[in-house]
């Protein structure tokens, strides 16, 4: 049976990635366990999602860890009933991961490879590739929350808005400059942040 090699990698460090193998055949289910256990997460009960995805990283048709079953008009596929190798069409086919929406885990991901014959020694999904220092332990957070920030930005949303959900951050830079309210809150949001990458 064909193996299929993708390379997952963390959607603010293209350094921090892991290369996982999957047997023709596999679910999306086992995909995303392999992810969690290559990059160290603590397994919970938390919402994941597979997106088809382009070179762009456009989000296309969904995969999801809460529909149980693949239903011809719904919005998203099922990880448990959906085999990975079923929506390969490309020999670079990329994907979009997203783990846990409290956190905004976020990866990407690319098939960089498919060998012919799986390795009978080996069980799969395998892990066969690491890089970089896993974001979970180093407890750095996922740069997601700060996209989200620019969008509302960018559509003038007001700072009632802005604060629901995100906490205090950017405060001090709107108090001193609120003539130029994006640009600082973009300061406070990739200055610190940037730096410890």
């Amino acid at each position: 049976m064909p193996v299929f090699k993708f390379k997952v990698s963390w959607e603010d460090d293209d350094n921090i990635n892991r290369s996982i193998a999957l047997t023709n055949g596999q679910s999306f289910l086992q995909f995303h366990q392999a992810i969690l256990t290559a990059f160290e997460f603590v397994k919970k009960e938390a919402a994941a999602n597979f997106y088809e995805s382009n070179d762009k990283h456009m989000k296309g048709r969904a995969i999801s860890s809460e529909v149980l079953v693949n239903k011809k008009e719904a919005p998203a596929l099922s990880m448990m009933k959906t085999p990975v190798s079923a929506l390969v069409d490309s020999p670079d086919k990329k994907f979009i991961y997203e783990y846990d929406p409290v956190k905004n885990w976020t990866f990407f991901v690319e098939l960089v490879g498919i060998d012919k014959e799986e390795n009978p020694k080996i069980n799969y999904p395998h892990c066969f590739f690491k890089e970089g220092i896993s974001p979970v332990l180093t407890g750095a957070k996922s740069m997601s929350e700060s996209k989200m920030v620019e969008l509302e930005e960018k559509y003038d949303l007001g700072k009632e808005e802005m604060d629901e959900g995100y906490g205090n951050e950017g405060e001090d830079d709107e108090d001193t400059d609120n003539d130029n309210e994006e640009e600082s809150y973009g300061e406070e949001e990739y200055g610190d942040g940037g730096e410890q990458f």
